[in-house]
This record gives C-alpha cells, structure tokens and sequence, in this order.
C-alpha cells in the first residue's frame, strides 16, 4: 500500500482514501478471515500457556546459572527433582537458601498455573471430536490438535485442502524471473504456532511414534531422497493437509 501511494506527489488525508479505494476496486487485496470467538478464547488460552510454561523455564535457568557462579551445578536430573537438588545444593549458605528458596516458590507457583491451563487445554480436546479425529494421526497429541483447529477455525474458508500448508507456511517460496526461476525455503507466514506444533508433530511420528504408518512410510522415503530436515517439513506439510 506504502509503496503503491508513493507516487503521489501531494499527499492529502482525501487523496490516501481515494488511492486506497482505488486499490481494493482493482483486487490488490481480499477479504482476511475473522476468527470466531470460541477460536480467539482457545488460541488466548494456548498463549497463556506457553507463557506460564517459558517462564517458568527462564526461573530455572536463571537459578541454575547463580548456582553455578558458586560452584555449584545442578546437572542433568529427573523430572520432579529440581526442587529437591537444588535444596541439596544450597544446603548450609545462608544467603542462597533465602534466594533459592524465593525463586522455587516462584517457580512453584508458576508450575501450578500452568498445570491448571493445561488441563483446560486437554478439556477442550476431550470434548472436540475433530480433536479426538486428529489425535488418532501418530504423532498428534492434544496440543497440536487444540491448536489446528482453533487457527483453522472454518474448514469452509478453504477451497481446496492443499491451501491449508500453505497458509500455514509449509510451501516452498518461489521467485521467478526471465531466466531466473529460484524455488527457495518454506516460506514460514501464517500463524507460528501452528508451524511448530505440526513441525513437532512430524518430529515426533519420524523418531519417536513406534507404530508404523503410511504417512512415516511416506517421510522416510522422503528423507532418503532429501534428508531428515526437509522430510519433516514435507510431513508437517502433509499432516496439516490430511488433517
């Protein structure tokens, strides 16, 4: 729009209106798709989510780096025995008790939250049979499933199931011109959490799904020809189609 209005060699507030207009009668742009509110609530409870959940992270981090400026490594350690090493650790010092501590309590607190969010998450995608039907896929869990149908929203919008990878910015970016014809990376537009939770799922159907499918059957093939890294995003692609 900038760019097309630049022209303009006086511009007026009624000029930027009548060249807007002008635009949208010679179908520059379309119409973009409003979510619905149920979908706007589920994507708002999937934000909060993974905000409880990376801050959570950045308390243990930073915990674990003021330990070590004492000596002290935390290490590699079960799930569930963070709190438990860390008590071990500061054991004696006074002053990282009282710091330790505070942040654990933090970090508790935070942990609590977030278990309470994820339970409305998987909530929703009990009581969703489209999530039910997704989370059949290898692969698919209740996270990836919550979080395509809510960026989905209405299957209708699209006319043809292929346009769902690449709304999603599982497609190859394409430049040509002349005798330049470039087919680059995917182009990653779309909504960013869908991309990584169907690149998640991919991930996880390839290396971690024992039961054997059509679609794993596909990928590996695939990553022969390509490599493992592109035979992921070829899957993702292919999970948001098929789903």
């Amino acid at each position: 729009m900038k760019a097309a209005l630049s022209a303009m060699i006086v511009k007026t507030d009624r000029r930027d209106a009548r060249g807007i207009a002008q635009l949208l009668r010679m179908g520059w742009f379309r119409p973009v798709h409003c979510k619905s509110p149920p979908a706007q609530e589920v994507r708002a409870l999937l934000m909060a989510r993974k905000q409880l959940q990376a801050k959570m992270r950045d308390v243990e981090l930073s915990l674990r780096g003021l330990l070590r400026g004492f000596g002290l490594k935390v290490g590699e350690i079960r799930k569930g025995q963070f709190t438990a090493r860390v008590r071990i650790l500061t054991a004696g010092h006074a002053m990282l008790e009282k710091i330790a501590e505070a942040m654990l309590q933090a970090r508790e607190a935070l942990q609590t939250e977030f278990a309470r969010l994820h339970r409305a998450m998987l909530r929703i995608a009990r009581e969703n049979e489209v999530c039910r039907r997704l989370m059949s896929v290898p692969g698919v869990g209740a996270l990836i499933a919550v979080a395509f149908t809510s960026a989905v929203d209405d299957p209708e919008r699209f006319a043809r199931s292929r346009a769902v990878g690449a709304h999603f910015g599982l497609r190859p970016k394409k430049y040509q011109s002349g005798e330049t014809d470039i087919t680059g990376a995917v182009s990653r537009v779309g909504d960013l959490m869908v991309h990584a939770a169907l690149y998640e799922g991919a991930h996880i159907l390839l290396t971690r799904a024992v039961r054997f499918s059509a679609l794993k059957r596909w990928a590996l093939e695939v990553a022969k020809r390509r490599g493992m890294r592109r035979a992921k995003v070829a899957l993702a692609r292919k999970l948001a189609v098929t789903c």
